[in-house]
């Protein structure tokens, strides 16, 4: 049957025995098979040799807390495994430096307010009607997964397969929804959530398909409560603090003076473990009190002047988030093992991310939400055998509101022309076109609370960074190369006039681009989102 397609003609000229005769039957058969075209790859056998898509995302992990980034205060040994065997980016920044808006804009290729998510309120929902690139990955026959935490007050849409954490979910004993119901499990959140995405890469995925999962850690946001295995880490380190920890604010415009996230006034007992933590079994709650009780005694008869408390302070929270980053790590490594051990890893995309960056105690904070470095930075890390460099390191800008376009890239799906961002593929694979962003958005709404962050937007270049806290008409202008901690604004400098000039108009010029009109998307709510119409379609 392979060869009916195929006129063979076979003359045997006297041949001088049966053996030549075969011989040379055999000799024209070869010739024949080797001019045929190959074998078309059937729809199945294509998809499952597209890669597989791992998202790793954490939250609130800030590049100062991995050791391929250069930490001074921790190791992080299987996250570092991705920037020895793939691609750094050094300069990766989001549009809006907080949770659930940040989530939004992954899913969507969008800025928040196109995707209707801006803020973490009480009234915020996630439209699922709307184009998001699990629904197109999932429409061109990937496997869709999301496992751990989701954030954003409606149920996943697009993915095949769901367990997510409620809300923000705790550190133990998490109760995690899925299509069939709420489920509640005992044990550290950390590793729960891992234990579930490798059952479902083990036993409950179709193997014949190529997967896109969403493998998202709670850790380590606050209120930072480390796991059994980790309480007693870093008991008798003193973590280096940062430079800026005991920061006045004076060259700056006024709202980083007004912030409520200081090391030093606004960490609660709960953060600081003063007061036992809630929904813990008894044996939890023993081993947690006698991991702390020590010190807590001590600082009952303690002296210290508000210098020192602040750093009693910052010593109690920062070892409290490294210990949960720990956690991160060491279950991170848990699932890249299982890629090597199965085979997965050669045809699998590994990223790894957090949705924002974090302060370690810069400027005297912790949390996130600013435009400054800190928080505006997040990491990524992207490992993909054969494709990526091991051990590359790269500068050029780019942006969570890159990654859907690039997951969609990286499957073979043409990027839809409404989404935002760009694929990160070319950058990935050494050839950064020539046209590549010199200059980031950034736009931030939430506001009082928590924190009293005024909302703001701004640019980033290269060198500078033009900020606006638009709700009292207030500017900052930070020149990076000389002032890279960002402790000195230079916007009200008769030097900087023509330099303002020039930032101011290119800021407008990226409202523009993203469509930024000072207004945000609402959607209709409701409780169970249709599925948006059309399928995926193939990149040519």
């Amino acid at each position: 049957m392979f060869f009916t397609s195929c006129k063979i003609a076979v003359r045997l000229v006297r041949p001088c025995s049966r053996q030549a005769s075969w011989s040379a039957l055999a000799i024209a058969l070869v010739a024949a098979a080797i001019a045929l075209p190959p074998p078309m790859e059937t729809p199945a056998a294509e998809a499952a040799s597209r890669p597989n898509i791992l998202f790793i995302m954490s939250d609130d992990h800030g590049y100062q807390a991995i050791s391929a980034y250069g930490s001074n205060r921790n190791k992080t040994p299987n996250i570092d495994r991705l920037a020895r065997e793939g691609m750094r980016f050094d300069r990766c920044f989001v549009t809006n430096s907080i949770c659930g808006p940040s989530r939004a804009v992954i899913l969507t290729g969008k800025y928040s307010h196109l995707n209707g998510f801006p803020d973490n309120s009480a009234q915020a929902w996630f439209n699922g009607q709307q184009q998001t690139a699990p629904k197109l990955l999932q429409a061109a026959g990937y496997q869709t997964a999301v496992i751990g935490k989701w954030h954003l007050n409606s149920d996943p849409v697009g993915f095949d397969y769901w367990n997510i954490l409620i809300g923000q979910g705790p550190y133990y004993n998490p109760p995690m929804k899925t299509a069939a119901g709420t489920i509640r499990h005992e044990g550290y959140t950390t590793e729960i959530i891992t234990d579930l995405t490798l059952e479902w890469l083990k036993n409950q995925r179709d193997k014949s398909k190529p997967f896109f999962l969403m493998y998202q850690h709670k850790a380590p946001h606050r209120n930072w409560q480390p796991g059994p295995k980790y309480l007693d880490r870093y008991k008798d380190v003193t973590v280096p603090e940062p430079p800026t920890l005991f920061d006045d604010y004076s060259g700056r415009a006024s709202p980083a003076k007004a912030n409520q996230m200081s090391v030093a006034k606004d960490l609660n007992d709960d953060d600081l473990k003063l007061v036992p933590p809630k929904g813990l079994t008894p044996e939890q709650l023993d081993a947690f009190t006698k991991a702390y009780e020590e010190e807590n005694e001590f600082l009952k008869g303690a002296r210290f002047t508000q210098e020192g408390f602040t750093k009693w302070k910052y010593q109690r929270f920062v070892k409290d988030y490294l210990r949960c980053v720990d956690a991160v790590d060491d279950n991170v490594g848990r699932v890249l093992d299982y890629l090597d051990e199965s085979g997965l890893a050669e045809n699998t995309v590994v990223f790894y991310t957090s949705d924002q960056g974090w302060y370690l105690g810069e400027h005297g904070w912790y949390d996130k939400r600013w435009m400054y470095e800190e928080s505006f930075r997040t990491p990524l890390l992207v490992r993909w055998p054969g494709k990526v460099k091991p051990g590359s390191v790269t500068a050029d800008m780019a942006m969570n509101l890159d990654f859907a376009e690039t997951f969609l890239d990286v499957a073979g799906i043409e990027v839809p022309a409404d989404m935002q961002g760009r694929s990160l593929v070319p950058v990935l694979t050494g050839k950064t076109p020539a046209d590549w962003r010199k200059s980031v958005y950034y736009h931030y709404y939430e506001f009082p609370q928590p924190h009293h962050v005024h909302p703001h937007l701004g640019i980033r270049t290269d060198r500078y960074k033009l900020i606006h806290f638009y709700t009292i008409d207030e500017w900052e202008l930070f020149d990076l190369e000389k002032d890279p901690q960002e402790l000195r604004s230079v916007y009200n400098d008769p030097a900087s006039a023509e330099l303002v000039k020039d930032l101011k108009k290119q800021l407008e010029k990226l409202k523009q681009q993203y469509k930024d009109d000072g207004t945000v998307v609402k959607f209709e709510r409701s409780e169970q989102p249709a599925k948006a119409k059309g399928k995926g379609k193939a990149k040519k």
